[in-house]
Protein backbone atom coordinates (compact mmCIF):
# COMPACT_ATOMS: atom_id res chain seq x y z
CA UNK A 1 0.00 0.00 0.00
CA UNK A 2 1.53 3.33 -1.33
CA UNK A 3 1.63 6.28 1.21
CA UNK A 4 -1.50 8.05 -1.02
CA UNK A 5 -3.52 5.30 -0.95
CA UNK A 6 -2.92 4.98 3.14
CA UNK A 7 -3.94 8.39 3.55
CA UNK A 8 -6.92 7.86 0.97
CA UNK A 9 -8.05 4.71 3.02
CA UNK A 10 -7.75 7.03 6.29
CA UNK A 11 -10.33 9.49 4.83
CA UNK A 12 -12.40 7.04 4.15
CA UNK A 13 -11.84 5.19 7.24
CA UNK A 14 -12.80 8.57 9.24
CA UNK A 15 -15.80 9.30 7.03
CA UNK A 16 -17.15 6.14 7.59
CA UNK A 17 -16.73 6.43 11.27
CA UNK A 18 -18.68 9.65 11.24
CA UNK A 19 -21.28 8.27 9.54
CA UNK A 20 -21.26 5.56 11.88
CA UNK A 21 -21.48 7.67 14.64
CA UNK A 22 -24.34 9.91 13.66
CA UNK A 23 -26.55 6.45 13.01
CA UNK A 24 -24.98 5.36 16.79
CA UNK A 25 -25.93 8.81 18.21
CA UNK A 26 -29.68 8.12 16.48
CA UNK A 27 -30.48 4.52 17.50
CA UNK A 28 -28.73 5.46 21.21
CA UNK A 29 -26.03 2.52 21.14
CA UNK A 30 -22.34 3.14 22.57
CA UNK A 31 -20.39 4.61 19.40
CA UNK A 32 -17.45 2.43 20.38
CA UNK A 33 -20.29 -1.03 19.26
CA UNK A 34 -21.48 0.77 16.30
CA UNK A 35 -18.09 1.01 14.79
CA UNK A 36 -17.00 -2.67 15.55
CA UNK A 37 -20.35 -3.71 13.74
CA UNK A 38 -19.44 -1.37 11.18
CA UNK A 39 -16.44 -2.22 10.43
CA UNK A 40 -18.31 -6.44 10.88
CA UNK A 41 -20.74 -5.30 8.05
CA UNK A 42 -17.34 -3.48 6.14
CA UNK A 43 -15.12 -6.45 6.66
CA UNK A 44 -17.67 -9.04 4.93
CA UNK A 45 -18.82 -6.68 2.22
CA UNK A 46 -17.46 -7.54 -1.29
CA UNK A 47 -19.39 -4.78 -3.50
CA UNK A 48 -17.23 -3.31 -6.26
CA UNK A 49 -17.55 0.38 -4.63
CA UNK A 50 -16.15 -0.51 -1.16
CA UNK A 51 -12.57 -2.58 -3.04
CA UNK A 52 -12.35 0.37 -5.30
CA UNK A 53 -11.81 2.70 -1.88
CA UNK A 54 -9.87 0.07 -0.34
CA UNK A 55 -12.49 -0.64 2.27
CA UNK A 56 -13.16 -3.95 1.66
CA UNK A 57 -10.36 -5.47 3.06
CA UNK A 58 -9.00 -2.12 5.24
CA UNK A 59 -5.26 -0.95 5.34
CA UNK A 60 -2.98 -3.51 7.47
CA UNK A 61 -2.95 -1.59 10.54
CA UNK A 62 -4.04 -3.91 13.38
CA UNK A 63 -0.34 -5.44 13.55
CA UNK A 64 1.37 -5.45 16.62
CA UNK A 65 4.02 -2.44 16.08
CA UNK A 66 0.97 -0.14 15.31
CA UNK A 67 -1.75 -1.40 18.03
CA UNK A 68 1.29 -0.74 20.81
CA UNK A 69 3.29 1.92 19.42
CA UNK A 70 1.14 4.35 17.78
CA UNK A 71 -2.32 3.42 19.12
CA UNK A 72 -2.14 2.44 22.79
CA UNK A 73 0.49 5.34 24.22
CA UNK A 74 -1.97 7.88 23.83
CA UNK A 75 -4.65 6.77 25.08
CA UNK A 76 -2.82 5.21 28.45
CA UNK A 77 -1.81 8.87 28.29
CA UNK A 78 -4.91 10.28 28.09
CA UNK A 79 -6.97 8.22 30.09
CA UNK A 80 -4.39 8.74 33.04
CA UNK A 81 -4.11 12.13 32.55
CA UNK A 82 -7.71 13.26 33.95
CA UNK A 83 -7.75 10.20 37.12
CA UNK A 84 -6.63 12.07 40.39
CA UNK A 85 -4.41 11.40 42.62
CA UNK A 86 -6.44 11.72 45.38
CA UNK A 87 -8.95 8.88 44.07
CA UNK A 88 -6.40 6.79 43.09
CA UNK A 89 -5.31 6.38 46.99
CA UNK A 90 -8.72 5.83 47.91
CA UNK A 91 -8.93 3.06 45.88
CA UNK A 92 -5.72 2.16 45.10
CA UNK A 93 -6.16 -1.50 47.30
CA UNK A 94 -8.96 -2.65 44.41
CA UNK A 95 -7.09 -1.12 41.86
CA UNK A 96 -3.89 -3.41 42.77
CA UNK A 97 -5.52 -6.03 43.87
CA UNK A 98 -7.68 -6.38 40.09
CA UNK A 99 -4.73 -4.79 38.10
CA UNK A 100 -1.85 -7.63 39.35
CA UNK A 101 -3.70 -10.23 41.05
CA UNK A 102 -7.18 -10.76 39.26
CA UNK A 103 -5.13 -10.31 36.20
CA UNK A 104 -2.47 -13.48 37.42
CA UNK A 105 -5.69 -15.67 38.74
CA UNK A 106 -8.19 -14.81 35.83
CA UNK A 107 -4.95 -16.20 33.12
CA UNK A 108 -4.66 -19.31 35.55
CA UNK A 109 -8.48 -19.78 35.77
CA UNK A 110 -9.04 -18.75 31.52
CA UNK A 111 -5.95 -21.07 30.87
CA UNK A 112 -6.80 -24.38 33.05
CA UNK A 113 -10.55 -23.98 31.08
CA UNK A 114 -9.59 -23.64 28.11
CA UNK A 115 -6.96 -26.30 28.45
CA UNK A 116 -9.98 -28.58 30.05
CA UNK A 117 -12.55 -28.05 27.52
CA UNK A 118 -10.88 -27.48 24.22
CA UNK A 119 -7.59 -29.65 25.07
CA UNK A 120 -5.28 -27.20 23.98
CA UNK A 121 -1.64 -27.94 25.78
CA UNK A 122 -1.66 -26.14 29.45
CA UNK A 123 1.33 -23.90 28.57
CA UNK A 124 -0.05 -22.58 25.94
CA UNK A 125 -3.82 -22.28 27.72
CA UNK A 126 -2.22 -19.82 30.15
CA UNK A 127 -0.54 -17.89 27.23
CA UNK A 128 -4.08 -17.58 25.96
CA UNK A 129 -5.17 -16.71 29.63
CA UNK A 130 -2.62 -13.61 29.72
CA UNK A 131 -3.61 -12.56 26.03
CA UNK A 132 -7.18 -12.43 26.86
CA UNK A 133 -7.07 -11.56 30.84
CA UNK A 134 -6.37 -8.32 30.83
CA UNK A 135 -9.43 -5.76 30.33
CA UNK A 136 -8.34 -3.04 27.27
CA UNK A 137 -8.80 0.63 27.75
CA UNK A 138 -9.06 1.28 24.59
CA UNK A 139 -12.45 -0.48 24.76
CA UNK A 140 -13.30 0.30 28.58
CA UNK A 141 -12.33 3.93 28.42
CA UNK A 142 -14.36 4.73 25.41
CA UNK A 143 -17.72 2.98 26.49
CA UNK A 144 -17.23 4.37 30.26
CA UNK A 145 -17.13 7.61 28.76
CA UNK A 146 -20.73 7.50 28.02
CA UNK A 147 -22.16 5.89 31.00
CA UNK A 148 -23.02 8.00 34.26
CA UNK A 149 -21.97 5.95 36.71
CA UNK A 150 -20.76 6.52 40.21
CA UNK A 151 -17.34 8.42 40.23
CA UNK A 152 -16.09 5.97 42.33
CA UNK A 153 -16.63 2.84 39.75
CA UNK A 154 -15.44 4.65 36.96
CA UNK A 155 -12.30 5.26 38.41
CA UNK A 156 -11.99 1.82 39.74
CA UNK A 157 -12.85 0.23 35.74
CA UNK A 158 -10.41 2.68 34.68
CA UNK A 159 -7.66 2.61 36.61
CA UNK A 160 -7.63 -1.30 36.27
CA UNK A 161 -7.80 -0.70 32.87
CA UNK A 162 -4.68 1.00 32.38
CA UNK A 163 -2.24 -1.03 35.03
CA UNK A 164 -3.48 -4.32 33.71
CA UNK A 165 -2.36 -3.80 30.89
CA UNK A 166 1.07 -3.81 31.81
CA UNK A 167 0.67 -7.20 34.35
CA UNK A 168 -0.96 -8.60 31.19
CA UNK A 169 1.37 -7.74 29.08
CA UNK A 170 4.78 -9.02 31.46
CA UNK A 171 2.88 -12.25 31.96
CA UNK A 172 2.69 -12.81 28.15
CA UNK A 173 6.30 -12.71 28.13
CA UNK A 174 6.77 -14.91 31.00
CA UNK A 175 4.75 -17.48 29.43
CA UNK A 176 6.03 -17.28 25.79
CA UNK A 177 9.73 -17.57 27.47
CA UNK A 178 7.86 -20.80 29.54
CA UNK A 179 7.03 -22.39 26.43
CA UNK A 180 10.25 -21.93 24.83
CA UNK A 181 12.59 -23.33 27.30
CA UNK A 182 9.62 -25.87 28.55
CA UNK A 183 10.02 -24.58 31.87
CA UNK A 184 7.90 -22.50 34.18
CA UNK A 185 10.51 -20.28 36.76
CA UNK A 186 7.74 -18.87 39.39
CA UNK A 187 10.60 -17.46 41.10
CA UNK A 188 12.30 -16.03 38.16
CA UNK A 189 8.82 -14.78 36.52
CA UNK A 190 8.05 -13.25 39.74
CA UNK A 191 11.14 -11.36 39.77
CA UNK A 192 10.88 -10.20 36.45
CA UNK A 193 7.84 -8.86 36.80
CA UNK A 194 8.20 -6.87 39.87
CA UNK A 195 11.53 -5.50 37.98
CA UNK A 196 9.42 -4.64 34.44
CA UNK A 197 6.77 -2.87 36.69
CA UNK A 198 8.28 -1.29 39.22
CA UNK A 199 11.20 -0.25 36.65
CA UNK A 200 8.77 1.23 34.17
CA UNK A 201 6.71 3.59 37.15
CA UNK A 202 9.95 4.82 38.00
CA UNK A 203 10.88 5.91 34.09
CA UNK A 204 7.54 7.36 33.94
CA UNK A 205 7.45 9.18 37.37
CA UNK A 206 11.18 10.95 36.34
CA UNK A 207 9.92 11.74 33.37
CA UNK A 208 6.43 13.07 34.17
CA UNK A 209 7.99 15.21 36.80
CA UNK A 210 10.97 16.41 34.48
CA UNK A 211 8.54 17.42 31.80
CA UNK A 212 6.18 19.04 34.86
CA UNK A 213 9.37 20.97 35.76
CA UNK A 214 9.80 22.35 31.93
CA UNK A 215 6.45 23.14 31.16
CA UNK A 216 6.52 25.20 34.21
CA UNK A 217 8.80 27.50 32.21
CA UNK A 218 7.16 28.26 29.20
CA UNK A 219 3.35 29.80 28.13
CA UNK A 220 2.88 28.53 24.91
CA UNK A 221 0.01 25.85 24.75
CA UNK A 222 1.54 24.56 21.17
CA UNK A 223 4.90 23.77 22.65
CA UNK A 224 3.52 22.65 25.71
CA UNK A 225 1.07 20.22 24.28
CA UNK A 226 3.53 18.73 21.32
CA UNK A 227 5.80 18.07 25.08
CA UNK A 228 3.12 16.03 26.03
CA UNK A 229 2.67 14.47 22.93
CA UNK A 230 6.68 13.30 23.14
CA UNK A 231 6.34 12.43 26.62
CA UNK A 232 3.48 10.09 26.03
CA UNK A 233 5.68 7.98 23.04
CA UNK A 234 8.72 8.41 24.79
CA UNK A 235 7.97 7.34 27.95
CA UNK A 236 6.51 4.36 26.54
CA UNK A 237 9.79 3.52 23.59
CA UNK A 238 11.98 4.58 26.87
CA UNK A 239 10.94 1.87 29.19
CA UNK A 240 10.60 -0.79 26.42
CA UNK A 241 14.12 -0.25 25.26
CA UNK A 242 15.17 -0.73 29.07
CA UNK A 243 12.83 -4.16 28.89
CA UNK A 244 10.85 -2.18 31.62
CA UNK A 245 6.81 -2.08 31.22
CA UNK A 246 6.36 0.76 28.60
CA UNK A 247 2.40 0.43 29.48
CA UNK A 248 3.11 1.17 32.95
CA UNK A 249 5.56 4.07 32.26
CA UNK A 250 3.19 6.17 30.05
CA UNK A 251 0.57 5.80 32.88
CA UNK A 252 2.55 7.31 35.53
CA UNK A 253 3.73 9.97 33.44
CA UNK A 254 -0.07 10.99 32.84
CA UNK A 255 -0.80 10.58 36.24
CA UNK A 256 2.24 12.84 36.82
CA UNK A 257 1.09 15.30 34.14
CA UNK A 258 -2.30 15.86 35.14
CA UNK A 259 -2.05 15.84 38.52
CA UNK A 260 1.44 17.89 39.12
CA UNK A 261 2.13 19.72 34.97
CA UNK A 262 -1.40 20.90 34.26
CA UNK A 263 -2.25 22.39 37.52
CA UNK A 264 0.95 23.62 38.86
CA UNK A 265 2.73 24.48 35.99
CA UNK A 266 0.17 25.57 33.11
CA UNK A 267 -2.47 28.47 32.63
CA UNK A 268 -5.51 28.31 32.46
CA UNK A 269 -5.57 28.82 28.76
CA UNK A 270 -3.02 25.89 28.00
CA UNK A 271 -4.76 23.45 30.06
CA UNK A 272 -7.96 23.95 28.34
CA UNK A 273 -5.85 23.70 25.33
CA UNK A 274 -4.47 20.62 26.79
CA UNK A 275 -7.50 18.95 27.57
CA UNK A 276 -9.00 19.47 24.23
CA UNK A 277 -6.46 17.74 22.54
CA UNK A 278 -5.71 14.74 24.09
CA UNK A 279 -9.86 14.31 24.50
CA UNK A 280 -9.79 14.76 20.93
CA UNK A 281 -6.62 12.51 20.18
CA UNK A 282 -8.24 9.71 22.49
CA UNK A 283 -11.74 10.10 20.19
CA UNK A 284 -9.64 9.72 16.64
CA UNK A 285 -7.77 6.64 17.67
CA UNK A 286 -10.62 5.17 19.30
CA UNK A 287 -12.94 5.80 15.75
CA UNK A 288 -9.76 3.96 14.24
CA UNK A 289 -9.12 1.08 16.25
CA UNK A 290 -12.82 0.13 16.90
CA UNK A 291 -13.47 0.11 13.07
CA UNK A 292 -10.39 -1.53 12.40
CA UNK A 293 -11.33 -4.09 15.12
CA UNK A 294 -14.55 -4.94 13.38
CA UNK A 295 -12.64 -5.33 9.65
CA UNK A 296 -10.19 -8.00 11.07
CA UNK A 297 -12.60 -10.07 12.60
CA UNK A 298 -13.16 -12.57 10.52
CA UNK A 299 -16.98 -13.90 10.59
CA UNK A 300 -17.16 -16.76 8.48
CA UNK A 301 -14.31 -18.46 10.62
CA UNK A 302 -15.66 -17.65 13.74
CA UNK A 303 -19.38 -19.06 12.68
CA UNK A 304 -17.32 -21.90 11.45
CA UNK A 305 -15.64 -22.73 14.71
CA UNK A 306 -19.09 -20.84 16.41
CA UNK A 307 -18.77 -24.36 19.08
CA UNK A 308 -14.93 -23.45 20.31
CA UNK A 309 -15.52 -19.73 20.00
CA UNK A 310 -18.24 -19.98 22.62
CA UNK A 311 -16.09 -22.26 24.76
CA UNK A 312 -13.45 -20.07 25.26
CA UNK A 313 -15.57 -16.86 25.63
CA UNK A 314 -17.50 -19.20 28.55
CA UNK A 315 -13.62 -19.58 29.78
CA UNK A 316 -12.82 -15.96 29.61
CA UNK A 317 -15.70 -14.98 31.34
CA UNK A 318 -14.93 -17.52 34.37
CA UNK A 319 -12.03 -16.62 34.78
CA UNK A 320 -13.26 -12.35 35.27
CA UNK A 321 -15.90 -13.44 37.42
CA UNK A 322 -14.05 -15.38 39.45
CA UNK A 323 -10.78 -12.95 39.96
CA UNK A 324 -13.49 -10.53 40.67
CA UNK A 325 -16.05 -12.28 43.05
CA UNK A 326 -12.63 -13.87 44.63
CA UNK A 327 -10.61 -10.75 45.65
CA UNK A 328 -13.05 -8.00 46.00
CA UNK A 329 -14.34 -9.62 49.58
CA UNK A 330 -10.10 -9.58 50.26
CA UNK A 331 -10.29 -5.69 49.31
CA UNK A 332 -13.72 -4.95 51.24
CA UNK A 333 -11.86 -6.11 54.31
CA UNK A 334 -9.26 -3.46 53.82
CA UNK A 335 -10.90 -0.34 52.37
CA UNK A 336 -14.58 0.77 51.45
CA UNK A 337 -16.68 -2.02 50.42
CA UNK A 338 -17.74 -2.27 46.59
CA UNK A 339 -21.36 -3.55 46.59
CA UNK A 340 -22.70 -7.07 44.91
CA UNK A 341 -24.03 -4.81 42.15
CA UNK A 342 -20.43 -2.72 41.15
CA UNK A 343 -18.80 -6.35 41.06
CA UNK A 344 -21.87 -7.69 38.69
CA UNK A 345 -20.50 -4.33 36.50
CA UNK A 346 -16.71 -5.13 37.03
CA UNK A 347 -17.27 -8.32 35.47
CA UNK A 348 -19.85 -7.84 32.40
CA UNK A 349 -17.45 -4.37 31.93
CA UNK A 350 -14.15 -5.99 31.97
CA UNK A 351 -13.60 -5.76 27.70
CA UNK A 352 -11.40 -6.75 25.73
CA UNK A 353 -9.93 -5.01 22.90
CA UNK A 354 -7.03 -4.33 20.59
CA UNK A 355 -4.39 -5.07 23.26
CA UNK A 356 -5.46 -8.67 22.94
CA UNK A 357 -5.39 -9.01 19.68
CA UNK A 358 -1.74 -7.31 19.29
CA UNK A 359 -0.39 -9.70 22.18
CA UNK A 360 -2.01 -12.54 19.42
CA UNK A 361 -0.61 -11.10 16.38
CA UNK A 362 2.94 -11.40 17.75
CA UNK A 363 3.59 -14.65 18.12
CA UNK A 364 5.59 -16.00 15.83
CA UNK A 365 3.53 -17.29 12.27
CA UNK A 366 5.84 -20.85 13.18
CA UNK A 367 4.33 -21.46 16.82
CA UNK A 368 2.50 -24.17 17.36
CA UNK A 369 -1.35 -23.25 17.93
CA UNK A 370 -1.24 -19.69 16.88
CA UNK A 371 -4.14 -20.21 14.69
CA UNK A 372 -6.26 -21.68 17.34
CA UNK A 373 -4.90 -18.83 19.36
CA UNK A 374 -5.59 -16.22 17.04
CA UNK A 375 -9.00 -17.45 16.59
CA UNK A 376 -9.99 -17.61 20.21
CA UNK A 377 -9.10 -14.51 21.08
CA UNK A 378 -10.54 -12.52 17.76
CA UNK A 379 -13.90 -14.20 18.75
CA UNK A 380 -13.68 -13.19 22.73
CA UNK A 381 -13.15 -9.26 21.65
CA UNK A 382 -15.97 -9.63 19.06
CA UNK A 383 -18.30 -10.98 22.17
CA UNK A 384 -16.36 -8.43 24.11
CA UNK A 385 -17.20 -5.17 22.35
CA UNK A 386 -20.49 -6.15 20.55
CA UNK A 387 -22.42 -8.27 23.17
CA UNK A 388 -21.07 -7.30 26.15
CA UNK A 389 -20.90 -3.71 24.96
CA UNK A 390 -24.53 -3.65 23.94
CA UNK A 391 -25.72 -4.95 27.07
CA UNK A 392 -24.19 -2.73 29.71
CA UNK A 393 -26.58 0.53 29.40
CA UNK A 394 -29.37 -2.16 30.27
CA UNK A 395 -27.33 -4.19 32.96
CA UNK A 396 -26.99 -0.70 34.85
CA UNK A 397 -30.48 -0.05 34.32
CA UNK A 398 -31.37 -3.83 35.81
CA UNK A 399 -28.90 -3.56 39.00
CA UNK A 400 -30.15 0.20 39.62
CA UNK A 401 -27.05 1.66 39.70
CA UNK A 402 -27.45 3.97 37.14
CA UNK A 403 -31.71 4.03 36.60
CA UNK A 404 -31.42 6.36 33.83
CA UNK A 405 -28.65 6.85 30.84
CA UNK A 406 -30.26 10.16 30.13
CA UNK A 407 -31.42 11.69 33.26
CA UNK A 408 -28.63 10.83 35.89
CA UNK A 409 -29.04 11.31 39.67
CA UNK A 410 -26.35 13.55 41.67
CA UNK A 411 -24.60 10.29 42.63
CA UNK A 412 -23.67 8.86 39.58
CA UNK A 413 -22.24 12.14 38.46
Amino acid sequence: MTAGSTIESLIWLLIAASIIGVLATRLRIPYTVALAIGGLILGISRHPILQSLGLAQGPNWLTPDVILIFFLPPLLFEGSLKIHLRQLRENVVPILLLANMGVAVATVITGYAVHWILGLPILVSLLFGSIISATDPISVLAIFKEMPVARRLSVIIEAESLFNDGTAVVLFRILLAAIATHTLGLAKGFESFIVEVLGGATVGFLLGYGMSKVTEKIDDPQIEITLTTILAYGSYLLANSLHLSGVIATVMAGLMVGNFGAPKGMSARTRLALWSFWEYASFLINSLVFLLIGMEVHLGDLLRQWHATLLGVAGVLLGRALSVYGLTPVSNLLTKKISFRWQYVLVWGGLHGSLSLALALSLQRSFPYRDQILQLTFGVVAFSIIVQGLTIKPLLRLLGVCPSIRLCPADCA
